[in-house]
């Protein structure tokens, strides 16, 4: 086991004084980090090019669910939405659906019509409101949309839980500070 540094921080991600990690390909970054000496620290471009690395492998990871449920991103995440809200014992309206999705109302009428032909949604009378309908996800698309979403939430929950608590706060407060920096140029 590897002996941790002394503010506490593992050394799973070391720099080298020599390599440019802007050329390296992605899935190389893990073998790059891994044959370096552990007596060196990962730098801010180090730590930025894995971001963008994590990126791109996650959206590769996205277009696979998309294409194994013949789903686009909007849909995907409207399903997400959905069988979340179904967990939890919650009905989604059109509106709390447009909402969430920051879409409009038009879009969402279109995506629910998508959704209902495919088989993934149905529209049903609102428990309460008889004025209103609720979109309930089907059986089978609940089943497949979790198929896909869990086996990537379960790999990523498995990496997470290997961390040490500190390791944790790093990297929460890493991400934290991370949006507020990106979502502050768009404010």
């Amino acid at each position: 086991m590897e002996a941790p540094y002394p503010d506490g921080v593992s050394g799973d991600l070391m720099e080298t004084e020599s390599a440019d990690l802007s050329s390296v390909a992605p899935n190389d970054a893990r073998e790059l980090f891994e044959s370096v000496d552990h007596g060196t620290r990962a730098s801010s471009a180090d730590v930025l090019t894995l971001l963008r690395e994590y990126r791109a492998a996650e959206n590769t990871s996205r277009r696979e669910s998309r294409r194994e449920t013949a789903m686009g991103e909007t849909d995907l995440i409207a399903m997400r939405l959905l069988v979340e809200a179904e967990s939890d014992g919650r009905r989604l309206t059109p509106g709390s659906l447009s909402t969430s999705l920051g879409i409009s109302t038009a879009s969402t009428t279109a995506l629910i019509d998508r959704l209902a032909t495919a088989g993934f949604v149905e529209r049903r009378p609102h428990e309460t409101d008889r004025r209103s309908t609720v979109i309930v996800p089907t059986v089978r698309s609940e089943r497949e949309v979790r198929e896909a979403l869990t086996r990537m939430q379960s790999d990523l929950a498995r990496v997470a839980d290997g961390m040490s608590q500190h390791e944790i706060d790093v990297v929460a407060r890493f991400l934290t500070n991370m949006i507020s920096a990106v979502r502050g140029k768009r404010d």
